[in-house]
């Protein structure tokens, strides 16, 4: 038997020696205590002989991180989610209810009742007069409370993790404030908040292979959404000017540090708004959050300092490609040299390919990995850009951006296409260019054209992934350590 069992053997047999004493080890009616921080924050300074002069018992609850015993008494730290307080534990003040607590555990969630009073070191302490278990741990925690060191471990029981690592606590408090800030930017310049389908009869607004679930009663297959654009864009028909969806999208694909198959993301849509507009928006909202969080513009990420003060650099896609990627004006518009370059980086050769999916292959490969400061590439080829609006002075081009920070994309923008004639096209021809790939279903939206046929204004829309903004604002190097529950493959016992 391992040592683990063992310990876990032990448990369940001190569970039932507590319940055969009488003492209900999941009890559910209790007084609500008060948070720990409260009373730290209050009394934190106080000295011993104030703390004596309160005449005051206070009562908490938390999870025994810590426990020392010393025959007739014992120390010990409760921890709640506000933070964490040391307990001392008498014999002589607690009578028979000392027996019982020896058959604590470091684990277990207990509510204490007593004064406070300072240590000879100097720690504020509650002298225990009353003790009672909440719910029995029986399962140890980590041992000598060092943590989980094994990664996936820690993501698989995050619940574990969340308890032995403050700064995992930490990270998601950070990410639940950058939402706050987000929706509350959006909603303060006059946004929408809406919410649109989850599952949707034709894969739209990207080019993603999609979840598929069936619903019995309609008798149809749905796909999991990989994208709310094309709904959000129908309310600019119906008249909201400007809408933002915090959404939930899926994909049906690879597994990395910086993609899981579910993620978050932010998408918002404004009528008589450019794309240029998109990036002053963009500019602005990153730079907010760094303030929110830091009260500075200037970040720090895996090792690097982020500097987001407004504003950012921007080029062309084009012009990255010779000024970064080292690439020739000749060799831009030489398809074979472009293969011939694509294939000694080791990218697997696929002829027909347009002009344009040559450039962002590349651009992918040469350029953005070295794009650590906020950059916007600009002006995206019309055949890797179905939905965007078609450059005004070079319809080869697209009035559209990327943000990339860090050597990653952190954000898509573009003026939006409202011509319906256009976008039918584009649609056909993309749905032409997809050959025989059966995960990615070739189909149109003609609802979506028929919206259009009815008008939208114009308009530009955006999209930010949730789950990278929350990995650069809080120095997390994989998109596991800031989703809550990341997937991974099934555990096997």
């Amino acid at each position: 038997m391992s040592e683990t069992s063992k310990v876990i053997k032990d448990r369940w047999q001190k569970l039932e020696e507590l319940e055969a004493n009488g003492v209900e080890a999941y009890p559910n009616r209790l007084p609500r205590p008060e948070k720990i921080s409260a009373i730290t924050l209050v009394y934190g300074d106080y000295a011993n002989e104030e703390l004596e002069g309160l005449k005051q018992e206070f009562l908490v609850a938390g999870r025994i991180i810590g426990l020392r015993r010393f025959g007739k008494a014992a120390f010990f730290h409760i921890k709640d989610e506000s933070g964490k307080i040391q307990v001392h534990a008498r014999k002589d003040l607690l009578g028979e209810a000392y027996k019982l607590f020896k058959k604590f555990d470091i684990g277990d969630i207990v509510q204490v009742k007593g004064p406070l009073f300072r240590t000879k070191t100097g720690e504020l302490t509650i002298s225990c007069t009353e003790i009672r278990l909440v719910t029995k741990n029986l399962r140890p925690l980590p041992e000598k409370y060092h943590g989980l060191k094994d990664k996936e471990l820690r993501y698989r029981q995050r619940y574990v993790d969340l308890i032995v690592n403050e700064e995992v606590k930490e990270t998601f408090r950070k990410r639940a404030k950058i939402i706050q800030v987000v929706r509350h930017y959006f909603l303060s310049n006059g946004f929408l908040e809406v919410e649109t389908p989850m599952m949707q009869p034709i894969v739209g607004g990207a080019t993603a292979r999609p979840f598929v679930t069936h619903h019995n009663a309609l008798g149809i297959d749905l796909y999991l959404r990989i994208a709310p654009e094309l709904y959000l864009k129908r309310l600019l028909v119906g008249g909201f000017e400007k809408v933002f969806e915090l959404n939930r999208n899926f994909r049906n694909e690879g597994i990395s540090l910086q993609h899981n198959p579910e993620f978050t993301m932010l998408e918002f849509y404004e009528a008589y708004s450019t794309y240029e507009d998109l990036i002053v928006r963009t500019e602005e909202l990153f730079s907010l959050i760094a303030k929110e969080l830091y009260c500075k513009t200037k970040i720090e990420y895996q090792g690097q300092e982020i500097d987001l003060t407004p504003p950012w650099k921007r080029l062309t896609l084009k012009d990255s490609l010779i000024e970064v990627g080292g690439l020739s004006e000749e060799e831009l518009n030489d398809k074979e040299a472009l293969m011939n370059r694509l294939e000694a980086l080791g990218a697997p050769k696929k002829e027909g390919e347009p002009l344009g999916k040559l450039w962002t292959k590349l651009f992918d490969l040469l350029v953005e990995p070295k794009l650590i400061q906020p950059t916007f590439i600009t002006h995206y080829p019309t055949d890797v850009s179905p939905l965007a609006r078609r450059n005004q002075d070079d319809p080869s081009v697209t009035d559209r951006f990327e943000l990339f920070i860090a050597g990653r994309e952190m954000a898509n923008a573009f003026s939006e296409l409202n011509d319906p004639r256009d976008q039918k096209a584009r649609f056909e021809e993309q749905v032409a260019n997809r050959g025989d790939d059966e995960e990615i279903p070739p189909e149109v939206d003609y609802d979506y054209i028929r919206a259009l046929e009815v008008g939208m204004p114009p308009a530009a829309g955006e999209g930010i992934g949730i789950d990278r903004l929350v990995m650069l604002f809080t120095n997390s190097p994989s998109i596991r350590d800031v989703i809550l529950f990341p997937q991974l493959r099934p555990e096997h016992s």
